[in-house]
């Protein structure tokens, strides 16, 4: 595996006498509270999150996009970025990529991962958008178009992710739609909604055995009066019609404010179809914030289901990648932000004393049974994560080694600066 930046700028930066101390202090409290401090930095090793190809550029709003310096150009440039964020982090393991955003050749998307220490998450398809040589336009719809031919472009551009994954190790299929509606009366709901299925069954039936089909779902845009796929009830429905290699997938973005996602996580938990997440964050709905950045305690509550359904399902491994919109920071700075929040709170979820929360529970405590789960989310596993990272040779700091490494600043003179014109990816 070759290097991004320079892995002796790396060790130099994680000569820390601060960081030391700071894990003796917490790995003694830790140990004193009953906890097993090598299984926990052995989970915060072991932890990865997928960095999605298209979050290493510029994302904006749906009115403007300022672009950064040194934005990748194609997708060798962003496996380069995704490299450095798992070269610093050691969190981000495998990227997943968009078609056709990414549409390259396979042999060479898998040489350049390999030397980069990189693998291959879920493929995501893109219905969502025209693009120059197609044949028939997304602006009504896709997988749920009244035009038969329409809905047939939509399925093989799916059967072609499906394609391009098998070739570069992909284990899955990310399916989101912008299909809906406008105005009342613009569509038959119900026949919108059957389409949509029979063309999803022509997706699911193309899977390879081993493959998962995940559908997302997302409350409104760019479809604002009704949304094909619209809430988690929805999505359950589409996984349990299609069969057992079909699950939801849960955005923490596509969300009313009001909406009790960590409920939602455990009911998809409960039937079997919880197949992943697209972790970032919100204040009013589809954000695409930073993981952690708005409502941190949220994130936690997440884990804590998480976690619970681990404890009783062996094989319970749902899919984890990151999925969000950067217009004011550094992507690359922000990416790394979010997989050390997702990390930190898998690991204050797994501090939590599962044996008192249940005691509580049932003696009906309820100020108890929240301040068990407040005891774990307050813990401070900063120190924790940091150790994991320089013992698996990342950086104790990996923004401030970032930044001294100078890498945007090379890449800049390297890409040709992009227009801000037009408006976002939103």
């Amino acid at each position: 595996m070759s290097s991004v930046i320079d892995s002796n700028l790396v060790e130099e930066h994680n000569v820390s006498a601060d960081h030391d101390a700071n894990f003796d202090a917490l790995a003694t409290r830790l140990s004193r509270d009953g906890h097993d401090v090598d299984a926990l930095l052995n989970r915060a090793e072991a932890f990865g999150v997928a960095v999605p190809s298209w979050g290493v550029g510029t994302g904006g709003t749906r009115f403007a996009r300022f672009p950064g310096a040194g934005e990748p150009r194609h997708v060798f440039d962003k496996l380069n970025d995704c490299g450095v964020i798992q070269q610093l982090t050691r969190a981000t393991p495998t990227v997943s990529l968009h078609i056709p955003w990414d549409d390259e050749d396979p042999t060479a998307l898998r040489e350049q991962a390999d030397a980069l220490g990189l693998g291959f998450d879920a493929m995501n398809s893109n219905t969502f958008q025209d693009q120059p040589d197609q044949a028939h336009s997304y602006k009504h719809g896709s997988l749920s178009h009244v035009d038969g031919a329409t809905r047939d472009q939509a399925i093989e551009h799916n059967l072609h992710c499906i394609d391009v994954g098998k070739a570069i190790g992909s284990k899955a299929l990310t399916v989101w739609v912008g299909d809906g509606s406008n105005f009342p009366g613009q569509t038959d709901m119900g026949a919108q909604f059957d389409r949509y299925l029979d063309a999803m069954r022509s997706i699911y039936n193309a899977l390879p055995d081993d493959w998962q089909l995940f559908s997302e779902h997302k409350i409104y845009e760019p479809a604002f009066y009704s949304t094909v796929v619209q809430d988690w009830g929805t999505n359950y429905l589409i996984a349990t019609e299609l069969g057992p290699k079909a699950s939801c997938l849960v955005d923490l973005g596509h969300h009313a404010p009001t909406v009790n996602i960590e409920m939602i996580v455990s009911r998809l938990i409960r039937f079997g179809k919880l197949g992943g997440f697209h972790f970032n964050d919100s204040k009013y709905g589809d954000d695409d914030l930073d993981s952690g950045s708005v409502d941190p305690y949220r994130l936690f509550l997440v884990f804590n289901e998480l976690i619970e359904a681990e404890r009783r399902v062996d094989t319970f491994a749902p899919a984890y990648m990151l999925d969000q919109s950067h217009n004011v920071t550094d992507p690359i700075e922000s990416l790394m932000s979010s997989a050390i929040e997702v990390q930190r709170a898998c690991l204050q979820a797994l501090l939590v004393d599962r044996e008192a929360l249940q005691g509580y529970r049932d003696d009906n405590d309820a100020l108890m049974a929240s301040e068990t789960l407040k005891a774990a989310f307050r813990t401070d596993v900063g120190p924790l994560l940091a150790e994991a990272r320089k013992r698996t040779g990342g950086a104790i700091d990996p923004v401030g080694t970032f930044r001294a490494s100078g890498y945007r600043d090379q890449v800049a003179a390297e890409r040709p600066a992009v227009s801000g014109a037009g408006g976002g990816i939103v």
